[in-house]
């Protein structure tokens, strides 16, 4: 798997991981795209005496202003997606297959806490494809949406980059990239991790939303009912 991620960043360069980042952002079929990997493996390939990661070089500045503008316009497609699907849906009377006050409880949440809930989203594989279409669908303020999108993607997009540039050149690191990946996944999911697990130990549910899909529609649920 590492050599495959290192040989498409080789071959398509900036281009290819601009693609691979708007993709798991900002379309709802990216969220199998590694963008953690990516970014970290990135900023590793522009560190100096990486041979070992191939010939190619990239130049960091350059390759931080390809993807967070990749993560923030991804993120901004993604929210008006759910903005589109979303409008209707509040005019919609409740039936079996879709629960109009699952979508008032999520708008709720988001009031509340769709700031933070973008940005926390950004360092969690999955949710980060869906937290944007959600609050389109929520139909959380534009401008407050682009100001935690912006923050948010500028602090996903360095932050792994430049981690991979700073540890590129630790020999334990480049000589266990494999491991040194799954430490960085693992990490990213510590927080849905803890939030599933306190939930359990106390009894509620959790509190971040969830889009549930069945074959006669959609509908926007709590992440967990009793």
């Amino acid at each position: 798997m590492m050599q495959k991620l290192i040989q498409i960043i080789i071959e398509y360069g900036y281009v290819g991981m601009t693609a691979v980042i708007f993709s798991e952002t900002g379309l709802l079929i990216g969220f199998f795209l590694p963008g953690d990997s990516l970014l970290f493996t990135a900023g590793m390939m522009c560190a100096e005496g990486n041979s070992n990661l191939g010939n190619q070089h990239f130049d960091l500045l350059t390759l931080n202003i390809c993807l967070v503008l990749a993560a923030i316009i991804g993120d901004t497609v993604g929210y008006w997606i759910g903005n589109r699907l979303g409008a209707p849906l509040y005019e919609r009377e409740q039936t079996w297959f879709f629960r109009r006050d699952h979508l008032l409880a999520t708008k709720d949440f988001y009031d509340r806490h769709g700031g933070k809930t973008i940005v926390l989203a950004r360092f969690v594989p999955f949710m980060r494809t869906f937290a944007p279409v959600v609050a389109g669908i929520t139909q959380m303020p534009y401008l407050r949406f682009v100001f935690f999108n912006v923050f948010g993607g500028l602090g996903w997009v360095t932050g792994l980059t430049l981690l991979g540039y700073k540890l590129g050149t630790v020999s334990m690191v480049k000589d266990h990239l494999e491991i040194s990946l799954i430490l960085i996944v693992f990490v990213s999911l510590l927080p849905a991790i803890i939030t599933f697990m306190t939930s359990r130990k106390s009894g509620s549910p959790p509190s971040s939303p969830a889009v549930e899909t069945t074959g006669a529609g959609a509908k926007i649920a709590p992440a967990a009912e009793k």
